[in-house]
């Protein structure tokens, strides 16, 4: 019987003519399995008819996508509930993808998240959530800042749980240790046992048994059914020995009771997931801090000056907020009265607090100092950049490095494959291992299921990743995603623009001369220069700062060449010689003498003249941030080429490439010449980083390799940018590099030992050193070692917080 097609509906974006419609309906009739399509253009959406909607759905998305145009979906990242191992998150992600409308969804086991793209108008969060909840998870789709707090609560309510579990464990597995070891001869000593180990199995491990009963339901596996079937059956095969002892007995063997096994295992096991959950709550120690630095309150000045407390949720754009000495700043604004000096270094890691006057801005997170200011509310709850930054960073935690598909492809298979190798071991051991084969057998087959362990596979990656990505927030690097921080350490070659990049962006007045030292016409080149817009003419305003303007008339502004004005009825010239030599103004030999020299040293020369001579001659020049030396000398002691790329002039490219300590250097580059550079290098065999901070150069970072974007450069950069260096400091560069080298050495230790562990443990949990010397492994020790597997791993990650990467 043929499948039943069913209706769907894909929002459009971008589609605004017939003609745009008819190309987006043609590209439809080109999908094998729509069974009929439409585009509703006064709808602005594509309607389909499909009886396979998981493999129909994302390819007319990505159809119309191919064809220039847009699909409206829900990107979201919510946390997952009720996850124990790896084999749980590979669950849940194949349960989300089974879900019609779903186009992407990537569950992470380190942060417990999962991050879902989906077609609104097909699927929603509570369906998504409901399809969780049928396998024994759950997802929080409740986003408000109550829900936030509810779920900290949760995690730390889970916690307790699980302390107070293994604390009540280990208090009734050491009496039935010491009975198991010592005491087996006393009266009833298997009973007592049984006594002991029923509450730790079924009161104190039940979660193993009902998320192995969970994945049973819906023919999965996962550590659950690995721990359930273990300890269950040395649990059944006890309680059955010690009931019914004559069975063994008849058969000349030994009726023995695995009961303190069982327990210990368990006991084991929560320890284990006890000191792993701790582990775990340390990785992402660095959005924790992130998060704390917005205050829960703030002091909002109403009209009259009335103050007034109120939660941060409540602050609006416009509204004038107080902040007194030692307060956090909670939201992006504007310093309205007052001045202090701000602690800006959680944000962008320069340890220096920074002076604030009227008009300059303040960002949430930051620290007030000594003084006290108000400021006007600009950018509230998720439109603040501390906001932002802490979306990017758990964006990036939930991430997967690409190294992660094979590990979840593998953690997909392990339990089964585990529980094959364990029934395989019981009959090789009935087969061959005389008459007390059977008991060994189902000892061996109850070891391989406790020492298997996924977790530690699950691990490997995300944890290096969390810490990693968490270390560079708190040093002021934005990294985008898992793929970045790991594909960092093979840069070989860096491209640097060069304004706002290597120098700092703001042009600034290095030299002023005056003709014969009279300064008296000062007053008068400032007044002209704050009629401009240029930023050349703002470089001379804040040099000469001046308080009394003069008043200008006829202020003339002249394309290319500078501008003309009157003061005081006399007219003025500022600009460039062209401007002077069209108005046959004449300069002195000294004038012409110094800025021949300024011109040499790649600076930007402007003269100021009155109708008749030349009065000053200005010399302009974008400085070269202190740190870029720096920054460029330790790339190339690392052995990375350093290239820049300039819009301006040979002789100023020429002259920052040698204050740089740049011998590759192109002038005169257009925005898309930076692109087609980066494809030479890359063509050669290079693994190139783009360093810029403006929209011209979003084309070039977009095709490199690793793209790194200044923090305060324009938006279209950070958005295009893998990497975003928020204190616009070179010297974050080599330190992004040496943190992605740590961090990936962290994951390629972590999944050696987790390999590893799993490659030895097992075929010893089996028993195949026994025929050589007798060596079998006991189930209790299995249980340690699986518990210590995973909790190592951790902690080799949080080894990363510690790793010094400034220089």
């Amino acid at each position: 019987m043929a499948a039943t097609n069913n209706t769907f509906y894909i929002p459009l974006e971008g589609v605004e003519s017939e003609h745009c419609a008819l190309i987006v309906d043609k590209g439809l009739s080109n999908i094998k399995g729509i069974s009929t399509h439409k585009v509703e253009l006064n709808n602005r959406r594509a309607v389909i008819e499909t009886n396979d909607a998981l493999a129909i759905v994302p390819l007319t998305v990505k159809t119309i996508r191919d064809l220039g145009y847009d699909v409206d979906t829900v990107t979201k990242t919510y946390p997952v509930l009720n996850m124990t191992c790896a084999s749980c998150a590979v669950s849940s992600e194949s349960m989300l993808k089974n879900q019609p409308g779903v186009l992407s969804a990537s569950v992470n086991y380190a942060n417990a998240t999962a991050k879902i793209e989906y077609v609104p108008t097909i699927t929603d969060a509570h369906q998504l959530k409901a399809s969780l909840q049928s396998i024994g998870y759950d997802l929080m789709i409740d986003e408000t800042e109550d829900a936030k707090e509810s779920l900290e609560e949760l995690h730390a309510e889970k916690f307790q749980t699980l302390k107070r579990k293994t604390m009540w464990a280990i208090a009734l597995s050491i009496p039935l240790v010491v009975i198991a070891m010592f005491f087996m001869n006393i009266p009833y000593a298997n009973y007592i046992m049984w006594g002991l180990a029923t509450p730790v199995l079924l009161v104190l491990g039940n979660q193993f048994f009902i998320g192995a009963w969970q994945q049973i339901k819906h023919r999965s596996a996962n550590m659950d059914t690995l721990v359930a079937l273990s300890t269950g059956i040395a649990y059944l095969f006890s309680v059955f020995n010690t009931l019914f002892p004559a069975y063994w007995h008849r058969r000349g063997l030994h009726a023995h009771v695995y009961f303190e096994a069982a327990a210990v295992v368990i006991t084991f096991i929560l320890s284990g997931k006890l000191l792993e959950e701790k582990a775990k709550g340390n990785t992402s120690s660095a959005i924790k801090k992130l998060m704390g630095l917005q205050p829960k309150t703030v002091t909002v000045i109403h009209n009259g000056g009335h103050q007034m407390e109120m939660p941060i949720a409540q602050v609006k754009p416009g509204d004038t907020l107080l902040m007194k000495p030692g307060e956090k700043i909670a939201v992006d604004g504007t310093v309205s009265y007052g001045n202090s000096f701000v602690d800006e270094s959680m944000i962008s890691g320069e340890p220096v607090p920074i002076e604030k006057k009227i008009q300059d801005k303040v960002l949430a997170g930051t620290i007030n100092q000594k003084g006290s200011f108000q400021f006007t509310a600009e950018k509230v709850g998720d439109d603040t950049l501390l906001a932002q930054i802490i979306k990017m960073v758990q964006d990036a935690q939930g991430s997967k490095a690409p190294v992660q598909k094979l590990v979840d492809k593998i953690a997909g298979i392990f339990v089964p494959i585990v529980i094959g190798i364990a029934v395989l071991t019981l009959f090789i051991w009935i087969l061959a291992g005389g008459h007390n084969g059977f008991t060994q057998g189902l000892l061996a087959m109850v070891t391989v299921l406790v020492i298997a362990c996924p977790c530690a596979l699950g691990l490997a990656t995300p944890t290096a990743i969390m810490v990693g990505i968490g270390k560079g927030a708190e040093h002021g690097i934005l990294i985008k995603d898992a793929q970045s921080l790991e594909l960092a350490k093979k840069i070989n070659a860096v491209v640097l623009d060069k304004t706002g990049t290597i120098t700092e962006g703001k042009p600034i007045v290095t030299n002023i001369l005056w003709l014969n030292g009279n300064e008296d016409n000062a007053s008068v080149l400032a007044s002209i220069e704050k009629q401009s817009e240029h930023p050349l003419a703002e470089a001379v305003v804040k040099h000469l700062n001046i308080s009394n303007y003069l008043p200008v008339q006829n202020f003339e502004s002249i394309t290319g060449a500078g501008a003309k004005a009157e003061v005081n009825s006399r007219t003025y010239y500022v600009g460039t010689t062209k401007l002077l030599g069209v108005n046959d103004i004449k300069v002195s030999d000294s004038l012409i003498q110094a800025s021949q020299k300024w011109l040499s040293e790649a600076k930007t020369v402007i003269y100021f003249s009155d109708s008749i001579e030349a009065i000053a001659v200005i010399a302009i020049a974008d400085k070269i941030k202190e740190s870029s030396i720096a920054a460029i000398k330790q790339l190339q002691g690392a052995g990375i080429e350093v290239y820049m790329l300039t819009g301006d002039n040979q002789a100023t490219a020429k002259a920052i490439a040698a204050q740089a300590g740049i011998s590759e250097y192109k002038a005169d580059v257009l925005p898309a010449d930076k692109a087609t550079f980066i494809k030479t290098l890359q063509k050669q065999g290079k693994i190139v980083a783009m360093v810029g901070d403006g929209i011209n150069d979003s084309n070039a970072l977009a095709q490199a390799d690793v793209s790194i974007a200044m923090g305060k450069g324009s938006d279209i950069a950070m958005d295009v940018a893998h990497m975003t260096i928020i204190s616009s400091d070179l010297t974050r560069i080599p330190e992004a590099i040496k943190l992605s080298g740590y961090t990936v050495a962290a994951i390629r230790q972590n999944l050696f030992w987790a390999f590893i562990y799993n490659l030895i443990g097992i075929p010893l949990a089996a028993g195949i050193l026994y025929p050589i010397n007798g060596f079998l492994i006991n189930p209790m020790i299995a249980g340690a070692a699986m518990a210590l597997s995973s909790v190592s791993v951790v902690s080799n990650s949080l080894r990363l917080k510690w790793k010094k990467i400034s220089a």
